[in-house]
């Protein structure tokens, strides 16, 4: 019998798994590597890999490994493989090149210096040449480059092992058929089927990890339904050995499927469902799922299942589909069902987001790191609480200290006394988006807002001395009781968390969904964006600058410098400014502006949106105003500015600028959030009169924080002025 030496391929963090189903499908000399692992075997355990293994992606046929320094080197590597062991000349073939490098500057360009050494080869021997055919040819060829070390083999597999052949419908974000079977292997499911334990599914998409259990229960063989491997149209192959393997997979398959456990699937979108149903047909499992729409609020422990099994699922964590704040109320909420519905299951949940043990309210008792394409994900495990005679449910020791010292009350307590006290006061005064709660106690370092009928959370970022976990379970369990105590929908509420996630969920941008709610700020209506941004659009700790925008407005030409999205002009044009200007550098921003002075009646010539460095315009404008608004950034390092803008030093400068711009009776309202920001009155006096006003502007719902913002109205000296 020819032993040949294989490589297979398959996610990271799989390849003990790999490992240990290459030995349990014949293979020897079994040796894991970074992305797979190698081995030695027959043409029957070639045929059993590609037909049985659920972890592989790829089955390679190494032939040769060699130094290239230029292009030619790689043609002639290539050119010395006796190709005609392995095709005919008749045949067809295709070649996938990976990697650049050593004058290699492409990929398809190394793929046909490797096509064209085959092809010569045959040419050189026969006069004739094989062609190439890109889809189901009789070889593939498989070349990879890295640091001039080439490989040169058989891809036998022909097309990735984890296309099962049973997805009809895909879906968003799907996982791939191989990671499914990787979960479900690392959470010891062969085991709990085999006693016959249920499994379930909450959030199951398009049913793949459903699918791929059930494939698991039923002893189906994950390419049975492969009708093209790379291996079929191989010289060395024998076909009778894979017609013995494919007919013993058959029978199998049949046998498997006469006692099997429950399988439930479960998702919020009926269209996920239709395509899960589908895909469970074509994969011959059809009878054996049940799978229902069901939104995960209204998830407990199923009544058709009379005994704990294994919860897996796979959750949305905001990188490739929806918003990374909507994610981490989802992990909270399910971690809070978990606990209250399924203490005595096996669950293990499978996700990218950044801290989503904390996020779901439990520490797992281990945790799988895997890849999913490029992101690190982790699966959490959480096995049965332990349920003594008496009844009660046994924690580990962590969780009932955690839970114990986690008392909600005060919380609860603060926000009912806050707004209380808020209430009257933002009913006198048309008020209908203020700040709720601002971090009053300690241990819950939390900024509620209210806009209107909806809840805008920011989590402060805890010190370094502050328990991750404990700190984790404060939120969701804040979160959680919002709703409750202010008698609004779950989904009303909007979390802007500051832990590092994937996909940009930091400081600034979250996501671009683009959703807008309008609100109203006395008589003025504002857009408002929730969800994609930590800022919202409207800085609530601004009205009473706003305000005074208002008071000094009538009958004056306003420029409003750093414009952000506007809500200022539109004060200004509200209380009868002549004309206003906005300056912003984010065309994001001065489209926001154009809404908002829109939906107020604010249109034509008089109100104009300019796009520029502010400090650039001001050098380059001449044009004279009556009422300027300079509220800078703390700090700018923006490409699309001269030189990096740091408010502290560059701030009289900058005022002096824009003092030039003003009219002889002017007014110039600076004002910042830079909590550490000092004025150089010394600089500034010999030009302006200085007037402080940040307490002044200080609203009542911000007056825990006497320093939110700081605020003067400056007005040139007489031998200042223009």
């Amino acid at each position: 019998m020819t032993l040949f030496y294989f490589f297979t391929s398959s996610p990271q963090g799989t390849e003990s798994l790999l490992a240990k189903e290459l030995k349990s499908l014949g293979a020897t000399k079994v040796r894991p590597a970074q992305g797979g692992a190698s081995f030695e075997g027959s043409l029957e355990t070639a045929c059993r890999v590609c037909l049985w293994s659920r972890v592989a992606s790829r089955l390679l046929l190494p032939l040769s490994r060699f130094v290239i320094e230029t292009p030619q080197d790689l043609y002639d590597g290539v050119a010395v493989i006796p190709w005609e062991d392995h095709l005919r000349v008749t045949d067809t073939f295709a070649v996938d090149f990976f990697g650049i490098g050593q004058g290699i500057r492409h990929t398809n360009f190394g793929a046909l210096k490797v096509k064209d050494a085959i092809v010569d080869r045959f040419r050189n021997q026969t006069g004739i040449r094989p062609s190439i055919r890109l889809e189901r040819p009789e070889i593939r060829v498989h070349c990879r480059l890295r640091e001039k070390r080439v490989m040169v083999a058989l891809d036998l597999s022909g097309e990735s092992l984890h296309r099962r052949g049973y997805r009809v419908q895909p879906g968003e974000a799907p996982l791939k058929e191989n990671l499914a079977a990787a979960i479900l292997l690392l959470s010891d499911w062969p085991n709990l089927a085999q006693n016959g334990q249920p499994f379930l599914d909450p959030m199951c998409g398009t049913g793949t990890l459903t699918i791929e259990a059930a494939l698991m229960a039923a002893d189906g063989a994950p390419g049975l339904l492969h009708d093209y491997h790379g291996f079929m149209g191989w010289l060395p192959m024998d076909p009778q050995v894979w017609d013995r393997c494919l007919l013993e997979a058959r029978e199998r398959f049949q046998v498997g499927q006469k006692n099997l456990p429950g399988f439930i699937g479960l998702d919020a979108d009926p269209r996920a469902i239709a395509a899960a149903r589908s895909n469970a047909t074509k994969a011959g499992l059809y009878a054996a799922i049940r799978f229902e729409c069901q939104p995960l609020e209204h998830l407990a422990k199923e009544s058709g299942v009379k005994t704990p099994g294994l919860l897996v699922t796979n959750p949305p964590y905001g990188v490739r589909m929806g918003r990374t704040d909507e994610a981490i109320l989802l992990h909270q909420r399910l971690g809070e069902i978990l606990q209250r519905h399924f203490h005595d299951w096996h669950c293990a949940i499978f996700s990218g987001l950044e801290l989503s043990d904390q996020a779901l309210g439990r520490t797992a008792k281990r945790k799988d790191v895997l890849k999913n394409g490029s992101l690190s994900c982790l699966l959490l495990h959480y096995p049965p609480m332990v349920v003594p005679s008496r009844g009660k449910i046994l924690c580990d020791e962590r969780d009932s200290q955690q839970e114990k010292s986690v008392d909600m009350e005060p919380f609860i307590n603060r926000l009912l006394k806050n707004k209380k006290k808020l209430d009257h006061w933002c009913q006198n005064n048309d008020i209908s988006c203020y700040r709720l709660y601002d971090a009053d106690i300690p241990e819950f370092a939390l900024a509620v807002d209210v806009y209107e009928t909806a809840i805008h959370v920011q989590e402060y970022l805890p010190p370094k001395t502050v328990d991750p976990d404990k700190a984790g379970e404060r939120l969701r369990k804040a979160v959680a009781v919002i709703p409750q105590v202010l008698q609004c929908k779950p989904e009303e509420v909007f979390l802007k968390t500051r832990m590092r996630g994937q996909g940009g969920a930091r400081y600034g941008v979250f996501q671009r969904k683009n959703h807008y709610l309008e609100v109203r700020e006395g008589p003025l209506r504002f857009l408002v964006n929730l969800e994609d941004r930590l800022d919202t659009g409207l800085f609530l700790d601004y009205r009473q600058v706003r305000t005074l925008v208002w008071e000094q407005a009538p009958g004056r030409r306003f420029l409003n410098l750093f414009g952000y999205t506007g809500t200022a002009s539109v004060y200004a044009a509200a209380g009868g400014a002549h004309s206003t200007v906005t300056v912003d550098l984010s065309n994001v921003y001065l489209d926001w502006a154009k809404k908002n002075m829109q939906i107020n009646g604010f249109t034509g010539e008089n109100h104009q949106f300019v796009r520029d460095d502010c400090v650039a315009w001001l050098d380059h404008n001449r044009d004279r105003f009556d009422l300027i608004l300079l509220d800078p950034p703390s700090f700018s390092n923006s490409k699309a500015i001269a030189k990096p803008l740091n408010l502290q030093s560059d701030h009289v400068n900058l005022i002096r600028r824009a003092v030039a711009r003003l009219h002889g009776d002017g007014v110039l309202i600076f004002s910042t959030n830079y909590q550490r920001f000092k004025l150089d009155e010394t600089a500034l006096e010999p030009i302006v009169h200085i007037q402080d006003l940040s307490h002044k502007t200080l609203p009542l719902d911000f007056s825990r924080n006497k320093k939110i913002h700081r605020c003067w109205m400056l007005r040139p000296k007489k031998k200042n002025r223009v």
